[in-house]
């Protein structure tokens, strides 16, 4: 693919923080001094100041919900290059996962991220996996370092909202 047609794709894409259902957010294993909000919420993920720490271990285990269904194109997660996250499973639509059960379930996509993917560089997921996604649970596995504290400054989605039927444009069947 060509760079040209690449940044096509992407200009369609828009960032879906919109359409996030907050009051569904959780993370597990989440320090509460430095919550999910300080990577996903719009303004706070944008401050390198802000981060999402990990609390008894390396892993934390995000749900996300969405107030209509999307498809999600591309990921970003930023960090640094010690304590950034490493292998990164999503999960789509896939509800009450926690950390007994989320290798039970093959992820829709694995995502390895290098230091280089860190510095806030989309990574594009496998696009089929993601087409009607009501809910994405994103399993943080492991980070660079294998340290016990995993940080992440910023977690952005890219992909576009699913067209729902315009029920005005479809023409009504008169009774005879």
């Amino acid at each position: 693919m060509s760079s040209e047609s690449a940044s096509a794709i992407h200009r369609s894409q828009v960032d879906l923080v919109d359409f996030i259902d907050w009051s569904g957010v959780e993370c597990l294993n989440q320090n509460t001094s430095h919550s999910l909000a300080n990577a996903l919420k719009q303004g706070y993920r944008e401050d390198d100041g802000l981060n999402l720490e990990s609390d008894a271990d390396e892993q934390l285990l995000l749900y996300i919900p969405f107030n209509q269904v999307v498809k999600i194109h591309s990921i970003v997660i930023k960090g640094l290059e010690e304590d950034g996250p490493k292998t990164v499973k999503l999960f789509s639509n896939k509800e009450h996962m926690g950390f007994s059960n989320v290798n039970d379930y093959p992820p829709s996509d694995t995502v390895i991220l290098s230091p280089d993917t860190l510095q806030a560089k989309p990574v594009v997921l496998k696009y089929v996996k993601f087409q009607n996604v009501r809910s994405l649970t994103i399993f943080i596995e492991d980070n660079q370092s294998g340290s016990d504290v995993t940080k992440v400054q910023k977690i952005a989605l890219f992909g576009t909202t699913v067209e729902t039927t315009d029920m005005k444009g479809l023409k009504k069947i008169e009774d005879h």
